[in-house]
Order: structure tokens, then C-alpha cells, then sequence
């Protein structure tokens, strides 16, 4: 009906009917009076979906991103070609079923940084199922406290987490001058190894961790996390609701 269809009964029968007059679905009543629509596809088939609004092109381009920051990008001209944002009146499904949270996580800090790699984030999420096309069931994310920028690492297992860190202190360090100073993390195996806790002694890195069963203390982290698995969702939501259409 959302769509424009008309649908009636008629002699023990449904009948829908689409907005041009084209029968769509005739369907008899069974005996616990449910009308079973049954859907088969003869071959598969590639849909293309064209939107004429630029406010939900670019929603959708950048990964579900909410409308205010959508805004923000383009009255401050972050994004070339991004055209004024407004927010539409309408409800992104996708959005709606796949950005359900648990909790809230606060939203003042005590402290912040005052320049690049001062404080760097890093929390591992998973596993992860299915796994992904390289068969990776984990992210390894590192997040500067200073510019929130993100570095995302995809991991097979767990136990990548020290090569994976100890790659990203030499190019992240070797790429802008400055030295990593603190890295906070929760309590997970990963990142209190005899290794890891060595080599960050011997860096000069302060290693700060989290309380157990707390990941509102590691906010910063756990809260990229979310948006991070909240977009994924998103765009498979979506990509599963085109389908049915």
C-alpha cells in the first residue's frame, strides 16, 4: 500500500494489483484463512536502483552517515561536489534496524590531547560470522585521541594484534614525526602478553588499561566499533531490503 498497490479479496482470493493496472499477485486462501504469497525466481537477476534526492545519494554513498554530520561536510566544503544537506522527513529503514545499541557511553573526558599520537585508542572486535571474503573474523581498529583519525586492521585470529601494532607504530611515526606517548586498551589477552607489555617498555609507550567488563571506560574505541559494525549492517540491510523490492 506504501508503494501505491491496490489490494482486495474476491472469492477466497487475494489480489494485488501495482499502480499502472499490471496484476502482481493472485493468491487463494488456505484453510487456517492465511493468504501464503510464495515468491520464486526463475534466474538471477542484477537490480539498479536510482534515488533523485542528493540528500539520501550521499546517505547512502558514505555508509549510512547521519544527516547532521552530513550537513556539517557540506556547509564546511569537506567533501568535493557534496551539494547543501537537509534533513528529510522520511526514516532510513536500513538505519533503523541495524543501529540498535546496548548502552550509552559518556560523553564528557576529563582529558584530551594536545597534539598527534599523545593518546592512541585501540580495542579488537569479534569474531565476527560469517567471516569475510579473506576469511578475516576480527578488526583491530587505532584511533588518535588528538584527530580521531582511524587506522582499521583485519585480522585472521587474535594473535596478529602485536605484529599488527608494532607495523603501525613504524609507518604511523616514520609518516608524521611524532612518537606514540600512551596507548589505551581494554584487559583482552591480546594486549597483555609478556611481548606486548615488553615492547612497550622498552618503546617508552605508557600502556593504560580498562577495568574488565567496562567497555564504556575504553569509549572512544568501543564507540568506533559501533559505527564502524552499524555501518556494515547498514549497508547490508539495505542491500538486503533492494532485493525484496
Amino acid at each position: 500500500m506504501e508503494k501505491g498497490y491496490t489490494l482486495y479479496t474476491n472469492n477466497c482470493y487475494l489480489i494485488i494489483i501495482d499502480y499502472n493496472g499490471r496484476l502482481i499477485a493472485y493468491v487463494k486462501m488456505s484453510k487456517n484463512r492465511m493468504f501464503p504469497l510464495n515468491i520464486q525466481y526463475d534466474a538471477a537477476k542484477c537490480l539498479s536502483v536510482i534515488t533523485n534526492s542528493e540528500e539520501w545519494l550521499w546517505h547512502l554513498r558514505l555508509g549510512h552517515l547521519n544527516f547532521t554530520s552530513l550537513k556539517m561536510l557540506a556547509s564546511k566544503k569537506m567533501v568535493k561536489g557534496m551539494p547543501h544537506i537537509d534533513h528529510p522527513d522520511e526514516v532510513c529503514e536500513s538505519c533503523v534496524l541495524s543501529k540498535h545499541h546496548r548502552s550509552s557511553f559518556a560523553k564528557e573526558v576529563n582529558w584530551k590531547a594536545k597534539r598527534p599520537l599523545e593518546l592512541v585508542h585501540t580495542d579488537v572486535c569479534g569474531p565476527i560470522k560469517p567471516m569475510s571474503t579473506g576469511q578475516n573474523m576480527y578488526f583491530l581498529t587505532f584511533i588518535d585521541d588528538f584527530s580521531r583519525k582511524t587506522w582499521i586492521y583485519f585480522l585472521k585470529r587474535k594473535s596478529e594484534v602485536f605484529n599488527c601494532f608494532k607495523d603501525f607504530k613504524a609507518i604511523i611515526e616514520k609518516q608524521n614525526g611524532y612518537k606514540i606517548i600512551t596507548m589505551r586498551s581494554d584487559q583482552g589477552g591480546e594486549y597483555t602478553t609478556n611481548d606486548f607489555e615488553a615492547f612497550c617498555t622498552q618503546q617508552g609507550i605508557r600502556h593504560q588499561t580498562t577495568s574488565t567488563y567496562t567497555p564504556q571506560l575504553n569509549g572512544v574505541a568501543e564507540r568506533k566499533n559501533r559505527t564502524i559494525l552499524d555501518m556494515a549492517r547498514s549497508l547490508l540491510k539495505a542491500k538486503k531490503l533492494l532485493k525484496q523490492y
